[in-house]
């Protein structure tokens, strides 16, 4: 079992990296539905697209003319771009997030992923806990490239990635799979769904407000990851009790994501590793699904 310590140590660190937001944050809006949430300044740097947007007192809306999801879509592009040039984004991606009432719906418009949070839009991901089963059970946990956009040189869960526009949560699994691990598609289609964990905080790029749709995947004892696209520089298997060591650190060379960590602590919960009559259980319980709604 996991000491209390760790487990206080845990709710420590991810209540305040996963702490909603404090300031106020205006919506951003399509047809009177909020799509987004920016900060004052950000709000206010959008007033000098005027062909785009309406920025009024309690709303940023999009301008009459950008009626359609390619008139949008175009739109947001060529302000992404801008920010980007300017150096308001994190670096470009080249891959599209769709921006719709709902997962899988009809999207209002696709953006940039580097302008996701920027704009505050609600993204969805993909992650994948890497489990070995023979005694005691061990995880597979990733370090990212030092070279990453996001979370450069932190550890991360064996698979995760977001859903870009027109992909599916198991094509996703499947696809990040291979690139960060060198699991083929027959393998990583045995990803067991867990359900999700939520995110909405205020980071340096923006508003992050991500649902992660969670996957336990069983390994055979015998296999190694193996990183394909060059964004893991590393893996290791560990225990459970280490997984929960380490999403504990707030600091030093072992720190894992954010992310990774509320990924890998619904992990630990699901599987009874945490004592249910530890005192932080009911926090940590809470700290899957933050009541997040932005302040207007």
């Amino acid at each position: 079992m996991i000491e209390a310590a760790i487990v206080t140590a845990i709710r420590a660190r991810l209540t305040s990296e996963l702490a909603a937001p404090r300031e106020r944050l205006r919506p951003l809006t399509v047809g009177g539905q909020a799509v987004g949430w920016l900060d004052r300044q950000r709000a206010q740097r959008l007033r000098e697209f005027a062909d785009v947007f309406e920025v009024r007192k309690d709303e940023i809306a999009l301008a009459p003319q950008q009626d359609d999801v390619a008139a949008r879509t175009a739109a947001l592009d060529r302000v992404a771009r801008t920010l980007a040039a300017e150096g308001a984004l994190t670096a470009w991606r080249d891959e599209r997030y769709a921006v719709a009432p709902a997962f899988g719906a009809e999207p209002w418009f696709l953006l940039e992923r580097a302008a996701a949070r920027y704009f505050g839009i609600h993204t969805y991901a993909a992650h994948v806990n890497g489990l070995v089963e023979g005694g005691a059970t061990r995880m597979w946990v990733a370090r990212r490239s030092p070279q990453k956009a996001i979370d450069p040189g932190l550890l991360d869960n064996l698979v995760g990635g977001g859903i870009a526009a027109g992909q599916s949560v198991a094509q996703t699994v499947v696809k990040e799979a291979f690139e960060e691990a060198g699991i083929d598609a027959s393998l990583a289609a045995c990803a067991k769904p867990a359900g999700t964990v939520d995110i909405c905080r205020t980071q340096p790029d923006g508003l992050q407000r991500e649902t992660i749709f969670v996957h336990d995947l069983w390994l055979p004892a015998d296999f190694t990851p193996v990183c394909i696209d060059g964004e893991v520089v590393q893996h290791r298997l560990v225990e459970l009790p280490e997984a929960a060591r380490l999403i504990g650190n707030a600091e030093g060379d072992d720190v894992a994501t954010a992310d990774s960590s509320l990924v890998i602590l619904d992990c630990l919960l699901r599987h009874g590793a945490i004592p249910a009559d530890v005192p932080d259980r009911a926090a940590l319980d809470a700290l899957r699904h933050p009541s997040c709604a932005p302040r207007a």
